[in-house]
This record gives C-alpha cells, sequence and structure tokens, in this order.
C-alpha cells in the first residue's frame, strides 16, 4: 500500500503543468488551506467526482474506557467527514 504525500503531489503538479517546485508546493498550501478554512467556517467542500468533505457535530455521551470499563464523559467535538461520491465509488469498487 502506498501513501501520497505532499511532495508526490508537488512531483505531479511539476511533471504535468511544467510548475517549478516552489509554486507546486504553494497550490497545494492554498488548495488544503481554502478547503480547511471553508470546514472551519461550516461549509460543505464539494469535488464533482470525488466526494463531499463535511463538518459534523457529535455531542456529548457517556463511554467506558476500554482498559478500566469505567465510565468516562465524551465532551461534544466537530469532526470533518468525507463522503466519496457515487461516481468514485464505483471506481474503487470496479478495481480488480
Amino acid at each position: 500500500m502506498a501513501t501520497i504525500t505532499r511532495n508526490d503531489l508537488a512531483t505531479r503538479l511539476r511533471d504535468k503543468f511544467g510548475l517549478t517546485a516552489t509554486d507546486a508546493y504553494k497550490m497545494i498550501d492554498v488548495i488544503f488551506a481554502e478547503i480547511g478554512e471553508s470546514l472551519v467556517n461550516g461549509n460543505d467542500v464539494k469535488f464533482s467526482g470525488f466526494g463531499t468533505f463535511k463538518i459534523l457535530t457529535k455531542p456529548a455521551r457517556i463511554g467506558r474506557n476500554p482498559k478500566t470499563g469505567v465510565p468516562a464523559v465524551i465532551s461534544a467535538r466537530r469532526v470533518a467527514t468525507f463522503r466519496p461520491s457515487t461516481e468514485f465509488r464505483q471506481r474503487v469498487g470496479n478495481k480488480d
């Protein structure tokens, strides 16, 4: 299993579009900053054919410490989620 890193993305941008390394890294940084800022502001981020990032608000609840079994309060929190598009799920599901 391979992991795609920021460096891998920058290399692909340089190869495909002839960007300098600096410009490729700046482009990646701007894209991720915009996604993050939109999510922080409560906006969904949709990429056609890929999927949607959104923030879910989870309420506080009682959980258990798995080691001791002692009940513990799990605080309310906001979490980022990703839901792949139907097209993306079909492409991934059809890989052999």
